[in-house]
């Protein structure tokens, strides 16, 4: 039995892996358990370390420490990462809006507490405690602490407060979203809103009526115009043509034109009339439209071409092919000769078959070195994002500097390095599954090491005179603003449910919530609106319980 013993009771590294391992594995599989049609997937691993460390089951502290910062590290920096190469672009169109929810859900909470210790009777230097335990966020503690100390009051009441909250606090949210799917999300919420329709493309087939075309190079109507538009083949009686930019249009072509959907319309003037035919359907198979030309998805996996400009790898002139479109992360761009190309980018290549064997060899189309992880990459975001995260950020009245931390500055590198890094040539380029893998191991070492912390202490302080009402408090300041300001978002219909979850986990800080999220909701829009409001949600948390501690301390 010794041998037991020092697997489970001696604290070493070896037992530290042992326990997080038995941590996570129990805490997965009854997280795939359904109840009443519920599940709380990988959430269980959070109370299955509570329970365990309440039965005390421990881990050497340092190394406790240690996994648990190394797991959230690696799960925000590949979460932003992931969601970098569509970031800024979901945030020209609706991150103000993102951000404008998730400060509501924050404000409202804020109000809440102010109103809370008036009415309960329960001082400002306590309560400030419970909203960073409720919102999950240690940093605002951390501030919250350092401003008690300053106004010459201890930080004890504060830190147990969170102590004693901080468990329902995480597992609050999930409460919440359970609540909203259960009695207020319909079928059509569930429906994924992308936020980047503008860049889907559209394949229309056209006739050459108009005459100003007529006898024009596609040069020339390209000048022409600031319509964007890719002439993919054109069928002139029984003859195929690879169209390129010296190609006069006659009249009765027919052209197979790729252009946003919303151009549409703008094509059948410029060209002629629209042939009534759907070709925008996923199972169109454009090699039995005509036999002469073919069309070919090429994976680019050379790292050489990796951030050049579509223009710059002439493929029309140098191999005689057209590309129609490029298919990145499931979003289908226009082929502009501007268009930035990305490592694992997918590009339909239309042209003979032997010309498009020649622009594979150069573009590379190798799955192999796609499926290689790049975990360089990986080791180097995470290092720089650790760096960021410890620069001290002066701000004016505050009496301390602020961190972007553990969590904020590797996300914010994830998302730079993966929405900026081909334009530096560096490969940032992640497989979806190796993504995901990544993803879940950091967050279920995260939640291990959370629950068996919280756990060890959990039932002395709940059984203190003050610890039920702290609890009961805290759940409020978790639930309640969730559940407003997620229900108004459902009745405005603004966003899909996914993308509202998103919101409130980021607006509480709430990793473990997006992870049940990501589980229950189908597409990213729950990881996208969540790293767009992330950051402002973590400052805006930290300079205000500083501003309750200066104002009603």
């Amino acid at each position: 039995m010794d041998w037991i013993n020092g697997l489970f009771a001696i604290p070493s590294a070896l037992q530290a892996v042992v326990v997080l391992s038995l941590v996570c594995t129990v805490g997965l599989g009854l997280g795939k358990i359904r109840v009443a049609g519920i599940s709380l997937g990988i959430a269980f691993v959070f109370f299955f370390g509570i329970a365990a460390g309440s039965f005390g089951l421990q881990v050497d502290e340092q190394m406790l420490n240690y996994c648990e910062t190394f797991g959230l590290v690696i799960f925000v920096y590949t979460l932003g990462l992931s969601v970098g190469p569509t970031f800024f672009g979901s945030f020209r169109h609706e991150g103000t809006l993102f951000n404008l929810w998730s400060l509501g859900v924050i404000f409202l909470g804020t109000i809440m507490s102010v109103v809370l210790s008036y009415a309960m009777n329960v001082p400002m230097s306590s309560m400030v405690g419970i909203l960073c335990g409720a919102t999950t966020n240690t940093p605002a503690l951390g501030a919250a602490q350092q401003a008690l100390q300053h106004a010459g009051h201890s930080g004890g009441p504060a830190a147990l407060a969170t102590a004693v909250t901080y468990p329902l606090g995480v597992v609050g949210v999930i409460f919440a979203m359970i609540f909203l799917r259960k009695f207020f999300v319909k079928p059509s919420d569930l429906v994924v809103h992308s936020g980047a329709d503008d860049d889907h493309t559209y394949i229309g087939q056209f006739v050459v009526l108009n005459p100003a075309v007529n006898g024009k190079t596609i040069a020339e109507i390209a000048q022409g115009t600031h319509r964007k538009f890719i002439i993919s083949r054109i069928w002139r009686g029984d003859e195929v043509i690879v169209p390129m930019s010296t190609t006069v249009l006659q009249a009765k072509d027919n052209l197979l034109v790729a252009s946003k959907r919303e151009e549409v319309p703008a094509m059948e003037i410029l060209f002629g009339k629209q042939v009534n035919c759907d070709l925008n359907k996923e199972q169109v198979d454009w090699n039995h439209l005509d036999t002469k030309v073919e069309s070919r998805v090429i994976i680019l996996s050379n790292g050489v071409l990796n951030g050049k400009k579509l223009g710059q790898l002439h493929l029309r002139d140098a191999y005689n092919v057209n590309v129609s479109r490029v298919i990145r992360a499931d979003i289908k761009l226009l082929a502009t000769q501007d268009l930035v190309v990305r490592y694992g980018d997918r590009l339909t290549l239309v042209g003979q078959p032997e010309a498009i064997d020649h622009a594979e060899t150069f573009l590379g189309n190798s799955v192999k070195t796609l499926n290689e992880p790049n975990l360089a990459v990986i080791f180097l975001g995470m290092l720089l994002g650790l760096a960021l995260g410890t620069i001290p950020l002066d701000i004016p009245g505050m009496e301390s500097p602020i961190r972007l931390g553990i969590a904020g500055g590797p996300i914010i590198m994830g998302i730079l390095a993966g929405a900026f890094g081909p334009r530096l040539h560096f490969i940032a380029y992640t497989t979806r599954s190796a993504s995901l893998m990544l993803r879940k191991l950091g967050l279920s070492l995260y939640l291990a090491c959370l629950g068996l912390d919280a756990g060890k202490d959990f039932l002395d302080t709940v059984v203190r005179p003050e610890g039920l009402l702290w609890i009961g408090l805290g759940f409020a300041l978790t639930v309640v603003p969730v559940v407003i300001v997620g229900l108004i978002a459902l009745r405005l219909k603004k966003f899909d449910f996914g993308t509202i979850c998103g919101i409130l986990c980021g607006s509480m800080a709430n990793p473990m919530a997006l992870g049940y999220a990501n589980d229950t909701v189908k597409g990213e829009t729950s990881n996208i609106s969540y790293a767009s409001v992330y950051p402002l949600g973590m400052f805006a948390r930290v300079i205000i319980a500083q501003i309750l501690v200066m104002f009603f301390v």
